[in-house]
Parts: C-alpha cells; structure tokens; sequence
C-alpha cells in the first residue's frame, strides 16, 4: 500500500513538472513562431535562442508587487486565479501518456490514475475554470474586467454542449467512459476515431479553441476592445496563474483530442510516449498557427456559429453514429 502511494506521489510530481515546463516553453514557442510568421526574430536575448526567456518572464512576474485594488471584493479577487489554475492541472489525471514500462522490476502504467468515467471527469472538471474567469470580472471591479467575464460566461456555455455532443460518437463506438479503454479501441492507425468521427473530431477542434478561450474566439481578452478582459487588474503572481492556467488546458485539450482521435500514445517505431508528446505538439501548433492567421471573430458571430452551426451539427452526427452502431 506504500509503495503504491510513493509511486502515486512520483507519478503526479513527475507530470506536473512536465505540465509546467510545457507551459514556459510553449509560450516561447508560441512567440518564436508569430514572430517568424510576421517576419521578426521573436525572444533572442536571454540564453541562446532565447531559450532562457520563460525562466526570465517567471523571476520578473514573482517579484513583482502584488497589487490589490482598491474597491475589489479582495477574498474573491485572490481566489479568482486559484480557481482557474487548480482545475487546469488536475484534469491530467486521468489521461494515458504511455504504455506500461517496467522500472526497478515493477510494473508501472504510464497515467495517475485510470477510472470507467475519464472522460466525465475531464468534462466536468473543465468546465470548473469559467467559475475563476466570472469571478475574477466581477471582484475586480472594473467594467472591462466584467464585460470579458460575461463574454466567457456566455461563450462556454454556448460551446460546452457542442464539445460534449462531439466526444459522444466515440463514447458510441467504444462503450467506455475509461480514457485507457478509448486509446486500446484504437489499435491501428486505421482504427483512429478521426476516420470514424470526422465531423466529431471537427467539432471538438472548433469547440476547445473556443473553450480555451484562444484566436479567433479570444472574445473575453481581446486586447483592442477590453484591454486584457477578466484579468485586466491583475499583476504578479495572480496573473502568471491566469497564462498558466490557459496554456495547461490548451495542453489537455490536445492532449485529449491525441486520446480520443489520434489513437493517443500508439503508433510504430517510437516510444508510445514520444508518439503522446508528438501528437500533442501537432495540435500546439495548430493553436500558433490559427493564432497568427486569422482574425478574431465578431461577438455576434461567435454566438450564431456556436448555435445554429454547431449545435445542430453535433446532434446529427450523434443521430448517424448511433444508427450505425445499432445497424
């Protein structure tokens, strides 16, 4: 019972570090490539490359002055950043990174923990970091801050049914909530659930950008109309959790769309790991990518697509994958 809490205690120091130090990077990655596809050289200075950069950005954001304003409701201020930033971590929980390797003689399954409803878990432990965002706009008591507060409010529970009803053919097709289950029902690269499920895996792609609140649906930000949005009046500490808290859940939800439509860490010749961090690192790219090349959608916009595109799309793909599955 010890050792299985020790290696339990390991496993979860071991992916939040990996968590972490993805985050710092890819917000170099993130800025090398804009930059490069804006014809700039992007962070150069600290380290070679610029490598140093995210160890720089963190020292100056931790020793800056926490300032709290003035006419904030302040306990709802400070717990505002926790509320994002705890969920964003522990929906990795229940993701599989690897097969089982053996260490020391054991036998270790590369995941923290592996229960028959993964997959409800992620969705209702997701849909937990909105309550940060709301409750950030509205302690702050700035009319910026709350209009990006009611923009993500209104956005996530446009697009959390679409991203619900998109995971549901799979669910279908497997019969499992269990993550572990999902990925060895994907035994070949034929038997991917994105040639099953192109239009869930669409619909997934186009609900967790808006989920995670990035370009082109970064409406509860969107720095020329709301200044920063939510987190306008944060600074220091409380504002590095907010930017980690975003990039943790663009790595969960690439993380997931790898589980549930790329045969998560499957694939020939490689480590089943390096397949894990490969796939995830396409989607991280697509995120860059569709950040520097197309325009931030209009509010109006974004509301129509969610329901009258969208929602029905999802609830026909549910009908089709069901009849199939029952014919």
């Amino acid at each position: 019972m010890l050792e299985q809490a020790i290696i339990a205690v390991i496993k979860v120091a071991v992916v939040l570090w990996a968590i972490l130090t993805a985050c710092a990077y890819i917000v170099w990655l993130e800025r090398k490539l804009v930059a490069r596809m804006q014809v700039r050289l992007g962070p150069t200075r600290v380290g070679p490359f610029g490598l140093l950069q995210p160890l720089a950005d963190a020292i100056k954001l931790f020793t800056k002055e926490e300032i709290i304003v003035e006419q904030a409701e302040k306990w709802l201020y400070i717990a505002a950043p926790l509320i994002a930033f705890i969920p964003a971590f522990i929906t990795f929980a229940v993701i599989p990174f690897g097969d089982t390797v053996t260490l020391f003689g054991r036998q270790i399954d590369l995941l923290i923990s592996d229960f028959n409803v993964g997959l409800l878990y992620i969705l209702g432990v997701t849909s937990l970091g909105v309550y940060g965002i709301v409750l950030a706009g509205w302690s702050s008591n700035s009319k910026y801050s709350l209009l990006g507060a009611l923009r993500s409010a209104a956005q996530m529970i446009s697009y959390e049914i679409s991203l619900g009803l998109s995971v549901i053919g799979v669910l279908l097709l497997t019969g499992s909530l269990s993550l572990v289950d999902i990925v060895k029902a994907q035994g070949s690269v034929s038997d991917w659930f994105i040639w099953k499920q192109p239009v869930g895996f669409l619909l997934y792609l186009i609900s967790a950008f808006a989920e995670t609140n990035r370009t082109p649906f970064d409406l509860p930000e969107a720095e020329t109309e709301l200044v920063a949005g939510y987190f306008t009046e944060y600074s220091s500490m409380k504002f590095a959790m907010f930017t980690i808290a975003e990039y943790a859940n663009m790595v969960t939800v690439s993380a997931l769309a790898t589980t549930l439509f790329l045969g998560g860490w499957q694939g020939p010749f490689l480590p089943p790991v390096v397949w894990f961090m490969l796939k995830v690192m396409f989607f991280i790219f697509l995120y860059i990518w569709v950040r520097a090349t197309l325009p931030r959608f209009r509010y109006d916009q974004l509301m129509r697509f969610g329901w009258l595109v969208l929602l029905p799309a999802g609830l026909v793909n549910v009908l089709v994958t069901a009849l199939a599955v029952a014919l």
